[in-house]
């Protein structure tokens, strides 16, 4: 199959508009109708259909094989890109917002020095984002973060578009973050499960969405958003949180690093906030360095 006409049912797919399509691959709505066209003829099926614009399901199917295909791709160019064509270095780093720990904020610094003519830079990411950027070579060090049992992986969404390595970095408690006068906030510790039925801030970028929280307690109906914040600023998160619109659960250095906020450690379910590093499988120079440091750390 041409990958410009793979590109495009995706856009199309995705976009759920011929038009908005044709906009973001800057070309014609007629171009994009062609594509669609000779496609369909090709794999002799119907892939989409037009009122209203969604995928059959053939095309739910190609769907499934589109991302992965196109990720190959794209990483394939960028690998070759990065082996033939001649560049200035730089180290990008692409960092979850509770990812980027002091700890690795001091390697980031000591790789720095050791590359002084290497400028460096840092993105804040989704956690879903961070591997395919990775892959793509968009990111040369990939920073992220959840929650698990402890020595337990991450079940990152590692694509198949290039071989990656995952390094554990670190292991630490969670603690719930809570006003000096909440009800909990004088609790020697908190079980899961006993706040199932509470208030919670929903914050899938920069605190633990509910969905985990609630395979982790074990309370599929538990644990409902009474707010969604959908920024990365974690202190504007606490504030929220101890504004009494909801909880949330937070890596315990990062809860009593607040002032004015009480953080009670989680003591039930044995769980931990784990961070790691996503890299490509073969690094040099300050890439490199950075993973090293990190490590040793």
């Amino acid at each position: 199959m041409d990958p410009r006409l793979l590109r495009t049912f995706e856009a199309v797919a995705r976009c759920g508009s011929f038009t908005d399509a044709a906009r973001e691959l800057g070309v014609t709505r007629s171009a994009v109708s062609q594509h669609i066209a000779s496609l369909e003829a090709e794999l002799r099926a119907p892939l989409l259909t037009r009122r209203p614009v969604a995928p059959t399901a053939a095309g739910s199917r190609l769907l499934e094989h589109a991302g992965p295909l196109l990720s190959r791709l794209e990483a394939a160019r960028a690998d070759i890109t990065r082996s033939t064509a001649p560049r200035a270095p730089r180290l990008t780093v692409g960092a979850s917002p509770l990812a980027l720990t002091p700890t690795l904020a001091e390697a980031l610094a000591e790789a720095g020095r050791r590359h002084p003519d290497t400028p460096i830079g840092v993105r804040v990411l989704s956690r879903a984002r961070i591997p395919a950027a990775v892959a793509a070579g968009d990111l040369d060090i990939g920073l992220t973060d959840g929650i698990a049992a402890p020595g337990d992986p991450l079940p990152l969404p590692l694509p198949d578009a290039a071989p990656l390595a995952v390094v554990v970095l670190a292991e630490t408690p969670l603690a719930v973050p809570l006003a000096q006068g909440h009800p909990l906030a004088r609790r020697l510790g908190l079980r899961l499960a006993d706040l199932a039925g509470a208030r919670w801030v929903e914050a899938p970028d920069s605190g633990v969405p509910l969905g985990q929280l609630r395979a982790a307690a074990g309370a599929p109906r538990g644990f409902r958003a009474a707010l969604t914040y959908t920024g990365t600023d974690v202190r504007a998160l606490v504030a929220l949180a101890v504004a009494s619109q909801g909880l949330t659960l937070l890596p315990y250095a990062v809860a009593e690093s607040v002032p004015g906020v009480v953080a009670v450690p989680l003591t039930a379910p044995r769980l931990v906030h784990r961070v790691e590093l996503v890299c490509r499988a073969t690094l040099e120079g300050p890439a490199h360095t950075l993973v090293a440091l990190a490590v040793r750390r």
